[in-house]
Order: structure tokens, then sequence, then C-alpha cells
């Protein structure tokens, strides 16, 4: 073989390694002894990713107050899950700030010793959960699809992956993976005054939603259990205040003249939530010069 035809061969290696390199991969199997919590990420190059988190939240399900009903529905159903027992998706909706996301993130760590994980995918690359389900559909572990602050703009991909997903996709669910959804939205998109127009009136008065309703209220339908959050009365707001003082080191003197401070610290924001309540914690704990320096994502 001619120097010129070797040389030829060796520059088509290197082109065909470069157009490899670009073009889309098969989502590889991570080590998922790594983490109890992976977050799915698309490179550049488009190729996707399941990158180990090493920090996770130390969120527990003692921290959160005021929320008992929403708590013993949703540590019910993961306890079910875990067992593997039938348990339900689940949708949780409400005010923000109001302990959506932290009691997910409490719930995975009371039953990561009993297998479970998380699996953290952005609205935008919910096209892919096929590919995730497929790689985690053969593992012992019970995975939760976590989707935080889902909404959805008409015509957006992630959503008809999502419904497929959830309930009418000709594959057969998997029993190790649940979808949980936190959002500000129960039927997850916009609503618009024309929308009524598509209503129905029958002669006896009835009124029936239209084609467009039933498509915008059928994905969080699909959902089986829904978990609604409400803003917090105020004296709701001060219990939280004071188990957020009390867990970042103060003293029953501090937290019991908090309460002024705590009012006008939410009056401020205009919320009277969860995670304002955690937020003046930390400020007046760190003005007081008390408490460890506890660092949490709510």
């Amino acid at each position: 073989m001619s120097a010129a035809i070797e040389k030829l061969l060796e520059r088509a290696v290197l082109v065909m390694e470069r157009i490899e390199r670009v073009l889309p991969q098969p989502l590889s199997e991570p080590q998922w002894g790594e983490a109890i919590a992976w977050r799915y990420r698309k490179r550049a190059s488009g190729h996707g990713v399941l990158e180990p988190v090493r920090h996770v939240s130390d969120m527990n399900l003692a921290d959160l107050q005021e929320i008992d009903g929403q708590k013993e529905k949703l540590q019910q159903n993961t306890l079910q899950f875990v067992k593997g027992l039938p348990a339900n998706n689940v949708l949780l909706t409400g005010s923000r700030g109001t302990g959506k996301s932290s009691l997910i993130k409490a719930c995975l760590n009371a039953y990561a010793s009993q297998g479970l994980r998380l699996i953290e995918v952005d609205k935008e690359d919910l096209t892919d959960l096929p590919d995730i389900v497929d790689v985690v559909s053969g593992q012992p572990q019970k995975f939760i699809i976590f989707c935080d602050d889902l909404s959805f703009e008409d015509g957006e991909g992630g959503y008809k992956a999502l419904k497929s997903i959830l309930d009418g996709s000709v594959a057969a669910s998997t029993p190790n993976v649940l979808i949980y959804a936190t959002s500000n939205r129960r039927h997850l998109l916009p609503e618009h005054m024309k929308d009524n127009l598509t209503y129905t009136h029958t002669e006896d008065g009835e009124v029936h939603p239209g084609e467009v309703i039933e498509e915008k209220i059928s994905l969080s339908e699909r959902f089986g259990l829904w978990i609604s959050f409400y803003p917090f009365s105020q004296e709701e707001y001060l219990t939280i205040v004071a188990q957020w003082l009390r867990s970042l080191g103060a003293t029953e003197a501090v937290i019991q003249s908090s309460g002024p401070e705590a009012l006008v610290w939410a009056l401020e924001r205009g919320s009277r939530s969860g995670r304002v309540a955690y937020q003046f914690a930390r400020d007046y704990v760190g003005r007081m010069g008390q408490g460890a320096s506890t660092q949490r994502s709510l």
C-alpha cells in the first residue's frame, strides 16, 4: 500500500472519530453506588449524562412543620414504592415556598437506606425520559424521577414525553420508577380566557369542557396522587420560624423574642412561607451571633 493511501486512510479514521464524538450517544449507565441522587444533564454535544450529586440536602421529615397531612400522604406512597407495593406518580402543587420539593428530598433521605434513589431532570430534558427509564429499569433500586417547578407552555416537547411516560405509552410501566413533580400550576399548562369558549352546553343546562380544556387537564390527571399545599397562617409561620431557629442552635430566649421581626420579615417579602421562615431564621441567628452555619436547600 502506498504512503499516500495510508495517509488518506489515517485522515479518514480521524474524521470518523470526530463525527462519532458529536453524534448523539446512548445514555451510559453510571456507577450507582456513587450516590443516592443524580442529575440528568445535556452536554454541549447533545450527549446526556447522569451526574452524581455529591452533597445531597440533609433535609429530614421532622424538619418540615405544619404540613403533616401532605407529609403523611407522600411518605405513605413512598414507603409503598420502596416495599415493592403499588404506588402512584405524584404531583405536588400549591403556593411557593411551602415545602413541596423539600418534602421529596426528606423522603429520599428517609428511605435511601432501603434502596430509594432520585434522578433530577429539568423540564427542558423531559424529551429524554424514555432513555433514562430504559437505563434504570433493570436496576434493583427504586428510582424517583424528580421534576421541580414543572409547567409547560403550549407546544413544548417535554409535555408529550411526560404524558406518555406517565400513562399512555404502548410500553408497560416500569415498576421501579415513579415520577414526582412539583408545580405552582395544578394543570401544568397556561389557561387563557379564550379556552372557555370551547365549553359546550346541553339542553338541560349541563356544562362540558371542550377539547382544549380537556387537553390541558389531561396531563395532571395522569398523576395518580395530587398533594396540595396552601399559604401558612401567621401562627403556622411563627411555628415554622421557631422550628428553624431551634434547629440552627438558637436559645429559647432568642426564639421567644424573634416573633415581631419574623412578621416584619414576612411582610417585606409578601409571603409567609416555609422558605421565608428559614431565610429569616438564618439571618436572625447570624445577627444574634448564635447557631451553627448549617446550609440547607429549600
